[in-house]
């Protein structure tokens, strides 16, 4: 099964916003796939890498990732790829 994390963070609007396009986009997907959201508040590392990029998507053992802004069509074609 395919582990889809969603870099965010607590009170970031554009992340919520990607939340709700990543469960409609789940609710599509014909095939089951975990959703975990990562709050980059908690590593010092996530902070250096995603901070100035949240919201961003990756494919869990997979190097790609999906920056924002995306749309639900993206994110389907991304879990696809």
């Amino acid at each position: 099964m395919k582990t889809l994390i969603l870099f965010a963070t607590s009170g970031c609007h554009l992340c919520s916003v990607a939340e709700n396009i990543v469960a409609k986009a789940l609710d599509r997907c014909p095939k089951p796939i975990q959703f975990i959201e990562k709050d980059i508040a908690d590593s010092d590392e996530l902070i250096e890498s995603y901070g100035t990029r949240i919201p961003v998507l990756r494919v869990q053992d997979c190097e790609a990732e999906l920056s924002w802004p995306f749309t639900e069509a993206q994110v389907i074609r991304f879990l696809n790829a």
